[in-house]
């Protein structure tokens, strides 16, 4: 495995993102906190355990979102769907890739590859509706029967 502090060190995080290491002698698990500053999800805070296991960078890590959000990209369970963390991820990629397609995915959901495919047909079908729903999901409200948990800051 080709992982150490320095690889960490060098994470470019905005002033948006922020890692934390719950045990400072363990680098494979951390958390990342993504507060996006623009978007429909801006004004909440997103955290995402991250898991390097012993194969890394062969393998890519394993991320899930802490929080049960309207997204659909993230199912209600946490998974995320970002191609880079399956057919698509290569060696070569980093853990920055990842941090930054996380990101990307608040600024622009991708309905064509959801996971949770409620949501994703609300933003194909019904972009000011989806927008409506994201705001109430991240204000802990429940949308289509389901009730989200409070992320907004």
């Amino acid at each position: 495995m080709d992982l150490d502090t320095t690889n960490l060190s060098e994470l470019s995080l905005g002033s948006t993102m922020q890692t934390e290491f719950p045990d400072p002698d363990d680098i494979l698990n951390f958390v990342l906190t993504i507060d996006p500053d623009e978007g429909m999800y801006r004004a909440a805070r997103f955290t995402f355990d991250f898991q390097i296991n012993q194969n890394f960078p062969h393998e890519p890590p394993k991320v899930r979102c802490r929080e049960k959000i309207y997204h659909p990209n993230i199912d209600l369970e946490g998974k995320v769907c970002l191609n880079i963390l399956r057919e698509d991820w290569k060696p070569v990629l980093n853990l920055n890739a990842v941090i930054v397609g996380l990101q990307f995915l608040f600024l622009e959901p991708n309905a064509s590859d959801p996971l949770n495919k409620e949501a994703a047909e609300d933003l194909r079908n019904n972009r000011e509706g989806f927008k409506r729903n994201v705001r109430t999901a991240m204000g802990g409200g429940v949308v289509k029967g389901s009730s989200y948990d409070r992320v907004l800051k």
